[in-house]
């Protein structure tokens, strides 16, 4: 019982580090940016009315939606909108349709993630460096130089990994909620009746005096919850009960308490409306606070970079992107990875975004329409969960969703009229991430098919061969190929080039399932083909390591053993030529075919050892 106390407290504590960094620390813009934007007068009544909304606000989405429904819904554990989408998608594979349409609108809310990606680490820094216009406004001309030069420090780490520095993420975002309490509370006391505003009818009578202000101003109340999706997110990571204790013990009366101590603080000092969180702060604190903000905000950005990796990998293992170069930077946790590629495409939009956008306030504008989107295809997805994976009755699946979907919708709808402000920007990332998945998706699918027409029966080809065997020479051959049950291009090339099959040849397929996880029971799946050939498929889930080498070294019991110092590896790569009205428009074609050939080698991704033979096949036309 202490093992496990002591387990859960770590926990906890982890996840106030990785999954609440990027909520806690929308205490730096949230009220500035809903004073700020000049559509709310500033009245004592007003600031109750605001104050009311935020609370309800993070006890609807994030405490009622996230932490007590969404949580709900794992997909053996793990959690995410991958995790979601291939749990809806599982939900509904008997109407394909549906099922088609589920799909392209969880790919394009997990697009839509990259867009968030960008703008959440510029906004973040570039608000907490902008605390030191408060210490001097002299210090204004270093704010751009400094965001940049953090971020730039920032992903050069990336390399490293986490290991070294992610044990202190828990410690630190704990006292910067602790700092952020003790803001709050040291000027609730001098003004105590603000408290008054956690009363809904406070938030109602706003709504319903000023209805076009309200609406106006959601786009601006949303970004008290920007970050909430993470609690899904990192499910698999901690669990549901170290989250929930977290949000409902350290995170929430936080925030609530920082954000009622700015309220107070606007009571007394209406001019504060320009920087209130800093401007709550005495003189001696300010650049302490500014520090431990950089920090908060960087750690959020870490978790934020983190999970783009991990949504990368997934992705590419449901096929929707080409394999990239996977770097592991540690030898204990197969989930601390490193994408280059990733990693500096990030950065390079990011200080695009932050050269464009040059404040936060600006960055607001942008800040929140690809968030809400995510979290209206979230609560889409849901409903489908409900509904047909738990076969919950129609009238509890609307009553449960429906509101969640109502007061996303309305976030969403706010938020568009930020469009031309800036919110263009995530929303382009996204289409554009969107446009390269479904492209390179397409186009393995039409790839796939030509080679399927074009397929020898393996069976029939290797009782053919052994009419009149050709030399074997000692070893193991594995050749790799996409489909079961057919000739590898790189076979036959063996056969007319080199005149001899191996002593033992297996025929392996690598298989990935919507699910996170294929354990070892299920991961090897093996057919004898005779003359010791064997098909062995290997199954992954979208959260397993793919590793092909060890995988066979399953296939000892089955009287098949893989020594590796005797085996090569050949793998079939095929050069695609783009033929125009093919399938896919030209300028798609064009774009799958350079897709295709700057795609990193799959044995890279496969973990293949460094004898493995890449085989260049035959061109195939689209």
């Amino acid at each position: 019982m202490s093992t496990t106390k002591s387990s859960t407290a770590a926990l906890t504590l982890a996840a106030i580090g990785v999954v609440y960094g990027d909520i806690g620390t929308s205490v730096l813009y949230a009220v500035k940016e809903v004073f700020g934007s000049g559509h709310v007068p500033f009245t004592q009544a007003n600031v109750y009315g605001i104050l009311s909304i935020l609370f309800w606000t993070l006890t609807v989405i994030v405490s009622l939606k996230y932490v007590v429904l969404v949580l709900r819904a794992d997909n053996h554990g793990e959690g995410g909108l991958v995790a979601m989408l291939a749990l809806a998608s599982q939900s509904v594979k008997d109407r394909p349709q549906l099922r088609a349409g589920l799909l392209a609108a969880g790919i394009f809310g997990t697009s839509l993630f990259y867009g968030d990606g960008v703008i959440t680490p510029a906004i973040s820094v570039l608000s907490a460096v902008e605390g030191l216009e408060v210490v001097s406004p002299h210090f204004k001309r270093f704010v751009l130089p400094l965001t940049l030069l953090v971020l730039f420090c920032l992903f050069v780490v990336q390399k490293r990994g986490t290991a070294g520095i992610g044990r202190f993420f828990g410690p630190i975002t704990l006292v910067w909620m602790l700092s952020i309490a003790l803001l709050g509370v040291a000027q609730i006391v001098h003004h105590p009746e603000i408290l008054a505003a956690l009363s809904p009818h406070y938030a109602l009578g706003f709504l319903w005096s000023q209805p076009g202000t309200s609406f106006i101003i959601l786009g601006a109340v949303v970004l008290c919850v920007t970050g909430a999706e993470a609690l899904y997110a990192d499910l698999g990571h901690f669990g549901k009960r170290p989250i929930r204790i977290a949000w409902f013990t350290v995170v929430m009366p936080a925030l609530v308490l920082n954000y009622f101590g700015q309220g107070a603080l606007l009571l007394a000092e209406p001019e504060a409306v320009k920087n209130p969180f800093f401007m709550m702060a005495p003189d001696w604190a300010l650049l302490p606070l500014v520090g431990l903000a950089t920090l908060a905000t960087v750690i959020a950005s870490q978790a934020l970079i983190t999970g783009a990796f991990s949504v990368t990998k997934q992705v590419i293992q449901l096929g929707y992107l080409p394999r990239l170069n996977i770097l592991h930077t540690s030898v204990h946790d197969k989930g601390q990875i490193y994408i280059p590629f990733v990693n500096w495409g990030l950065f390079v939009a990011i200080v695009l975004a932050v050269g464009m956008f040059r404040s936060s306030s600006n960055l607001a504008a942008a800040y929140g329409i690809a968030v809400t989107l995510d979290m209206l295809i979230t609560t889409v997805l849901t409903f489908f969960v409900l509904r047909y994976g738990w076969r919950y009755p129609l009238v509890l699946c609307v009553a449960s969703t429906g509101c969640f979907f109502v007061i996303d919708l309305a976030f969403f709808s706010s938020n568009l009229l930020k469009l031309f402000q800036g919110g263009w920007f995530p929303l382009l990332i996204g289409g554009a991430v969107f446009t390269l998945m479904m492209t390179w998706k397409r186009g393995r699918q039409l790839l796939n098919d030509k080679l399927r027409s074009d397929a020898i029966d393996l069976r029939s080809f290797l009782d053919a061969v052994f009419v009149s065997p050709p030399t074997r020479v000692e070893g193991t051959a594995v050749f790799l190929s996409a489909e079961q049950g057919v000739v590898p291009n790189a076979l036959l090339h063996n056969l007319k080039h080199n005149k001899v099959l191996h002593a033992q040849n297996l025929f392996v397929t690598v298989c990935n399932h919507e699910e996170p996880w294929v354990g070892l029971d299920r991961r090897l799946q093996i057919e004898a083909l005779g003359h010791d050939c064997w098909q062995v498929t290997i199954h992954y889930g979208f959260k397993n390591d793919p590793d092909v080498p060890r995988a066979l070294q399953l296939l000892r019991g089955h009287g098949c053993a893989v020594e590796p110092m005797t085996t090569s590896y050949f793998l079939s790569r095929d050069t695609v030529i783009p033929s125009f009205g093919g399938g896919m428009a030209p300028w798609r074609e064009k774009l799958f075919a350079q897709m295709h050939r700057n795609a990193s080698a799959a044995a890279d991704f496969l973990h293949l050892p460094n004898n493995a033979v890449v085989e260049l096949g035959s061109k195939i036309e689209l």
